[in-house]
């Protein structure tokens, strides 16, 4: 808490979260409501449209509808806020780094460059402690050796895809704004969320899958969506052989803040993710049982892989553990029973 000027009276920490409307923005600004924080959100919905979230008549919590290009914008959202959690950006599956490839490289790039602007004179000026910096799984898309360690992303070749390349620019904005300005930041990887909120994002290209229409979000309400509408053998994409770190949205979040919070996050970066690993097999394997049951064959057929479909996404976990204590707990089963029920209710409603 801090003290307001020339009194004792407690001030609740504020928090602005870019692209809070967002899929794994949903959950931060949820948990940083349940640690007790005020929090703005600035969001454009350029990527769903507009949706209605659980806080959203929460006291503590300010929706700004808005675009964080706008950088007059962000430094007057800044002014009064004592952290940023920096996460706008354009994202979406496999599919979508192909389909907007210049665009999430250029609209990205001018996201993250206003958002710095903003920051910086805030810092400089107001109450602005720190920039916690959403990164990707992606800056390790090159990588040959595994699991990926914090510091290889700048070992490796860099990443090929543009929305990879554009993460790893903004891992060097963080540092830069510090080198320059004195900006401090934590750099913050998540790895394949899993949670309940995604819907078709507009402007979806449709890319059929079999005779599916392949969700552009990500593999496992691809996989879902498909199981529920009858596909018959499942398409995947590629082998099925490729490993993910499935991790639950809400530990994301927990991780996400708790590096924001933690002293020892200043100006360093982590991985955030489940150390479980799981092939895409394995997980077209357990949505098929809990949706159809222990007796209904699985019959599997590859489709094309797209060009950026990493093989292998494996974090190392410990920094994170040893650091800021933290680990991502939720298993696949517990993240497959809340996500598959909520699917199945957004099929209905024609919204995946």
């Amino acid at each position: 808490m801090r003290l307001t000027p020339g009194g004792a009276t407690p001030r609740t920490p504020r928090v602005l979260v870019s692209g809070s409307a967002g899929f794994i923005g949903g959950y931060v600004v949820e948990e940083l409501l349940g640690r007790g924080y005020t929090v703005v959100g600035v969001d454009n919905f350029s990527k769903y449209g507009k949706v209605a979230k659980s806080y959203d008549s929460h006291p503590n919590y300010r929706l700004v509808e808005g675009d964080c290009r706008d950088t007059e914008l962000m430094a007057r959202l800044l002014t009064d806020c004592d952290h940023f959690i920096a996460g706008a950006a354009m994202i979406g599956g496999i599919s979508y780094f192909h389909t907007y490839a210049y665009d999430l490289l250029a609209n990205n790039e001018r996201i993250i460059a206003s958002s710095c602007d903003a920051a910086i004179k805030a810092h400089k000026e107001g109450k602005l402690q720190k920039v916690t910096y959403m990164s990707s799984s992606m800056v390790f898309e090159s990588t040959p050796e595994w699991p990926s360690y914090e510091g290889q992303e700048r070992e490796v070749p860099p990443p090929l895809s543009s929305y990879g390349f554009q993460k790893l620019a903004v891992e060097y904005f963080a540092r830069a704004a510090w080198d320059q300005y004195q900006l401090p930041y934590t750099i913050v990887r998540p790895f394949n969320c899993v949670g309940i909120g995604e819907s078709r994002a507009l402007g979806d290209e449709e890319i059929m899958s079999g005779n599916v229409k392949l969700a552009m979000s990500h593999v496992v309400p691809d996989l879902v969506q498909k199981v529920y509408k009858g596909q018959d053998p499942l398409h995947i994409l590629g082998t099925g052989e490729q490993v993910r770190h499935y991790t639950y949205g809400g530990d994301l979040a927990r991780g996400i803040v708790t590096a924001m919070e933690h002293p020892a996050a200043l100006n360093d970066d982590f991985n955030l993710s489940t150390a479980q690993s799981t092939t895409v097999l394995e997980l077209a394997e357990t949505i098929w049982r809990k949706i159809k049951g222990p007796d209904e064959p699985l019959r599997v057929v590859s489709d094309d892989p797209f060009e950026y479909d990493v093989q292998r996404r494996v974090p190392a976990t410990e920094k994170a553990r040893r650091v800021l204590g933290y680990e991502a707990t939720t298993t696949l089963d517990e993240m497959l029973d809340e996500v598959i029920p909520w699917i199945a209710a957004a099929i209905e409603k024609g919204t995946i």
